[in-house]
């Protein structure tokens, strides 16, 4: 076996030893969880859905931590460094710690005479998992990577499941429609559970899973309600109200909808984990997630969002339209290959003036030539204008020194997008334009 020493020489290697990069199924990585003695000694909460998940488990986490709990939160993927995917008492791991894992994987998985193939996101799964299992935590939060039911985290049993809206994306892989899909997130459903379904219209499947297997299932607008004004919120299910609320600090009126699951699955929880009122009201006003709808101060206004598919791009674009008036719009833009561009570009380009398209650093993303091609095919708009660029620093740097302090720029898309601005450090960039 090759020499590795660091954490980057651990994840090239994870990325040549399987033939696919995703590679649906569970039968392997259980074999080599069942080698390591892989076990959880405290309550899991699994998160899954199409979109909302990681602001989700942001909100388990900072309610959790304000209550004084050791939490451990899983998700995926990073926006900058690798070790941004696990979090431990609300802190990135050490890479000694994730290093010392995928030895422990490597161990169980190349077992002579019966080694076991696994992908990138396998392989870095049990590691992970198997860092929160030795971190004396009280409450894990698992964010499910890609569907449910065959996703390398539904090997742990959850003590609670959460499915936040479900909408079209990875149709490849998931199925055509919300009915398929929905039944893919279902599978992180276990008997007897609590499971919190936060879409206010689920696919008909998630109802008939949970029904299936005997689930306690918690609806929104039948399990839990919530209400409210301009200034507050309030909300209210199975024995437990909550009052006076301020909105949670992560913008975007999609967010209420996943506090309101965070609420239920608390309340289906309190015997487990008993969280105080002052706990909740903190950890809304307090809770931080970087890429969903954050706005940078400075001028020009900076937003970043990963809005990646056509559900949470008609989010982004109901946030930017409340936000007010800007002269020029400018959006710095970058995507999969494999996503439905159509629906997303066409939700948004009534709000943006300038495009910059902009290639990604991996072989699945589509190119910034080709995203501006697809949007000139749509485009109705004659005053609009895009360009194409070679990463999303570039196309920053084009879009900052075409704007006037007073415009706005809008950096969406795939991680990799806004990884890659903030990577660069969007203030210093934001700075060194003021100063020209």
């Amino acid at each position: 076996m090759e020499t590795l020493n660091t954490l980057e020489d651990w994840l090239g290697y994870c990325e040549r030893l399987h033939p696919k990069a995703i590679d649906m199924g569970l039968e392997r990585v259980q074999t080599v969880a069942r080698r390591m003695g892989l076990r959880f000694d405290c309550p899991v909460i699994t998160v899954a859905g199409t979109n909302g998940k990681g602001s989700t488990c942001a909100m388990l986490e900072a309610i959790l931590g304000q209550a004084g709990y050791r939490t451990g939160v899983y998700t995926s993927p990073h926006l900058v460094h690798f070790e941004e995917r696990l979090r431990l008492r609300g802190e990135p791991v050490p890479a000694p710690l994730l290093i010392a894992a995928l030895a422990d994987v490597e161990s169980a998985r190349a077992k002579k005479g019966d080694e076991i193939s696994l992908t990138y996101f396998e392989m870095t799964t049990l590691a992970i998992l198997q860092v929160m299992a030795q971190s004396d935590l009280e409450v894990a939060i698992l964010e499910v990577g890609l569907g449910g039911r065959l996703d390398a985290v539904n090997i742990i049993d959850t003590d609670c499941a959460i499915i936040t809206s479900i909408d079209l994306d990875h149709t490849e892989l998931l199925g055509k429609d919300r009915e398929s899909i929905g039944f893919e997130k279902a599978g992180i459903m276990r008997t007897g559970r609590p499971v919190v379904v936060s879409d206010p219209v689920p696919p008909q499947s998630v109802l008939d899973r949970a029904m299936e297997v005997g689930a306690d299932l918690w609806r929104v607008g039948q399990d839990f309600n919530v209400s409210g004004d301009k200034q507050q919120w309030g909300w209210a299910g199975r024995g437990r109200r909550y009052s006076g609320l301020a909105y949670p600090a992560l913008r975007g009126a999609n967010q209420l909808v996943n506090a309101a699951g965070v609420l239920a699955a608390l309340t289906a929880l309190r015997e487990k984990l008993p969280v105080n009122a002052q706990a909740v009201r903190n950890g809304l006003a307090f809770v931080e997630l970087p890429g969903r709808f954050q706005i940078i101060p400075g001028e020009p206004t900076l937003v970043l969002d990963v809005a990646h598919n056509p559900h949470s791009v008609a989010a982004l674009a109901a946030n930017l339209d409340a936000m007010g008036y800007f002269p020029t719009t400018h959006a710095v833009f970058g995507a999969m290959a494999d996503k439905d561009l159509a629906p997303m570009l066409a939700r948004v380009n009534p709000l943006i003036d300038r495009w910059y398209f902009t290639d990604l650093p991996t072989a699945r993303a589509a190119t910034g030539e080709a995203l501006k091609l697809n949007w000139q095919i749509h485009n109705t708009r004659k005053e609009a204008h895009g360009r194409s660029f070679a990463s999303p620093l570039l196309a920053l740097q084009a879009a900052i020194d075409a704007a006037d302090p007073t415009d706005r720029i809008v950096v969406f898309g795939s991680f990799y997008t806004v990884g890659g601005v903030l990577q660069q450090g969007v203030p210093r960039l934001q700075a060194k334009h003021l100063k020209s």
